[in-house]
Formats: structure tokens, C-alpha cells, sequence
């Protein structure tokens, strides 16, 4: 049953990070979790065309920490900063408290895997063979740095009248490597035949442990002051 382990939580403290980070307990840990549920639905409504990846929340006393990741920060961002003032303003009203929001770029698109499966859902919705657009999402990545990509849509795949499933895969996607660095990202294609389930998976390469540090003691060498 190996393959049925979320990727990314499998791999969270040893080269994934949370994407919530805070600390609460009994009542209080609730509310957090739902109130973060919704902040995340709300972003991503709001920025729908922005290309927006991941969302993380930071708690601090009196203020919320949110960090948007994207691929097209200048749609995110607006015309003289307003669409992140009206982000701001409706996550204050959700919350309760200052928001601190951050954007940051996502440098290659291709390669992150929520974007991709979105794309694909994108083009599965406006009728574009879902073949083509797997193979072409697939020589991006791979064009863009990633070592291995696959990727898994299951529906009703061009109007059949039997759901079925079709996987393709190029490269190497290591799921049992914790120290892999796998993207993971499932999405949704709304089609006149039903739902279209889209699954990626983008292997990135190996994370190496970062050599520690030897410090030198200075006992018995003179320091000049």
C-alpha cells in the first residue's frame, strides 16, 4: 500500500515544510484549522487568474502571516497594489487581526505541480484532447529541470461511456525516496460528461543533507582586539 501515502506528507519535517505554522491547543487548535481552511478557499477564489500554488500561514500575537506563491505575481499584485489591498482587507475581515501577506514568484511554472494540474483541467474543460495535453504538459517539465514526471487523469476521458484511468509517466519519480523531492497536486476538470480527475506527481531531484559546520575552538590561539 505504499503508493496510496500522500507524497508530500510523507515527506513532511524531512524535506517538506508545513504550510501552517502555529501552535494552539483544545478549542483554540479548531478554530485555527477551519479559520485556515477558509483563508486558503478564500485566496484562492480571489486570485483565480493569478496562478496562485500555495498558501502558508505564520500565527504570531496579534497578526497572521500570509505567503502567496506564485507564477504571475504582476496579476496578483495589480495596478498600484490594489488587488492585494483588497485581499488584505477581506483576510482582516475573515481573521480578526493584521495581516502581514507576502508574495513570492514561482520561477518555473512548469515544474510545480498543482499549476500543472490545473492546467491541464484547464484544457480538458475546453474540449482539447486529454492525450495532448498530458504529453505536452509532460516535455514542459521535463524542459524545465525536472528529472521525472507523471501524471494520471480518470473519467469519463473523451465522452466514454466507461470511466477509465491513463497514466503516463517519462523519467524517474522515486515515491519511496524520502530524501525525493516529489511535488504533489491533484485537480479537477468540470466536463460535460462529469468530473475529470487529474493527478501529478514531478520528481525535482534528491535533497542532500547540508553538511554541518566544524567550529574551531580558539583555545590556546592569541585573538588580537
Amino acid at each position: 500500500m505504499g503508493r496510496k501515502v500522500h507524497p508530500i506528507g510523507f515527506r513532511l519535517g524531512i524535506n517538506k515544510p508545513w504550510l501552517g505554522r502555529w501552535y494552539a491547543e483544545g478549542k483554540d487548535y479548531t478554530e485555527q484549522l477551519h479559520q485556515d481552511l477558509e483563508l486558503r478557499n478564500l485566496v484562492m477564489k480571489e486570485t483565480e487568474r493569478a496562478g496562485v500554488s500555495t498558501v502558508e500561514v505564520e500565527r504570531y500575537p496579534g497578526k497572521v502571516k500570509v505567503t502567496l506563491h506564485t507564477a504571475k505575481p504582476g496579476i496578483l499584485i495589480g495596478r498600484k497594489g490594489d488587488n492585494v489591498k483588497i485581499i488584505r482587507q477581506k483576510l482582516e475581515a475573515l481573521t480578526g487581526k493584521k495581516i502581514d501577506l507576502e508574495v513570492k514568484e514561482i520561477k518555473t511554472a512548469d515544474t510545480d505541480a498543482y499549476l500543472v494540474a490545473q492546467n491541464i483541467a484547464g484544457q480538458l474543460e475546453r474540449r482539447i484532447s486529454y492525450r495532448r495535453a498530458m504529453k505536452r504538459a509532460i516535455q514542459q517539465a521535463l524542459r524545465q529541470g525536472a528529472e521525472g514526471i507523471k501524471i494520471q487523469v480518470s473519467g469519463r476521458l473523451s465522452g466514454a461511456e466507461m470511466a477509465r484511468r491513463v497514466t503516463l509517466r517519462e523519467g524517474r519519480v522515486p515515491l519511496q525516496t524520502l530524501r525525493a523531492d516529489i511535488d504533489f497536486a491533484k485537480a479537477a476538470a468540470t466536463t460535460t460528461f462529469g468530473l475529470i480527475g487529474i493527478k501529478v506527481w514531478i520528481y525535482k531531484g534528491i535533497v542532500m543533507d547540508q553538511p554541518e559546520e566544524k567550529v574551531e575552538t580558539t583555545e590556546g590561539v592569541y585573538i588580537s582586539e
